[in-house]
């Protein structure tokens, strides 16, 4: 029998841990044990009941959504090969991407240059 009291549950988590009850025992699942899933489902799904108080830390949506924003274009920036902030992250470029960032650049004989010499010239070009 799951432990304490659930006063602190919505209605609405109250009854859907009541039809997910239900449906354990209709798959042959001991009562005490459909009881006790249905309310873990519960928990993992709304964080366990109405709670007060809490550090307060939560991000509103907004924020949430514009951190995802935000993670979303500095991974597109990465896969179009243009580096991150450090500049010793050219190292670690491919000779493709190097050449790509020099392109938008419009480094001249970037074509034929090695990997080093992609560096430099990029470097060279601020």
């Amino acid at each position: 029998m799951p432990r304490g009291s659930k006063d602190k549950y919505t209605a609405e988590e109250k009854r859907k841990a009541e039809h997910i009850e239900d449906s354990y025992e209709k798959k042959g699942i001991s009562k005490d044990e459909a009881e006790a899933r249905a309310w873990a489902t519960v928990n993992k799904q709304s964080g366990g009941g109405e709670r007060k108080g809490g550090s307060g830390r939560k991000k509103p949506a907004s924020a949430k959504s514009a951190d995802r924003k935000e993670s979303s274009r500095r991974a597109v920036t990465s896969r179009e090969g243009h580096p991150r902030n450090s500049k010793a992250s050219r190292d670690t470029q491919t000779v493709d991407s190097l050449r790509k960032e020099a392109s938008a650049r419009r480094i001249p004989g970037r074509s034929s240059m090695r990997k080093q010499e992609l560096i430099e010239a990029l470097r060279k070009a601020g």
